[in-house]
């Protein structure tokens, strides 16, 4: 029975993870200072360098530290760019 329902939970994860649209908003593209982690890829699409073990402490590219943790914790709250976030577009 855990099997199902774990294999559900990585169901429901992947479901979730593929309306990213990979804007790059909820790691401060549209902002001056952008998480170090990121990266524009050539199709113009943002990655994280570390996305398996991003949730923490991470730093901006000035070197400023910040928390990052998952979107559904902060769908609620704005920020620079947020607008574009497909998770927060979802109908």
């Amino acid at each position: 029975m855990e099997d199902q329902y774990s294999l559900y939970q990585d169901k429901k994860l992947e479901e979730y993870e593929s309306q990213c649209k990979r804007c790059g908003a909820c790691c401060g593209v549209f902002e001056d200072d952008p998480c170090q982690n990121l990266i524009l890829e050539e199709d113009k699409k943002y990655s994280c360098k570390v996305y398996d073990n991003r949730f923490g402490l991470q730093k901006t590219m000035s070197g400023k530290e910040f928390l990052c943790v998952p979107i559904r914790k902060v769908i609620s709250q704005s920020w620079a760019g947020s607008w574009r976030c497909s998770y927060k577009n979802v109908k």
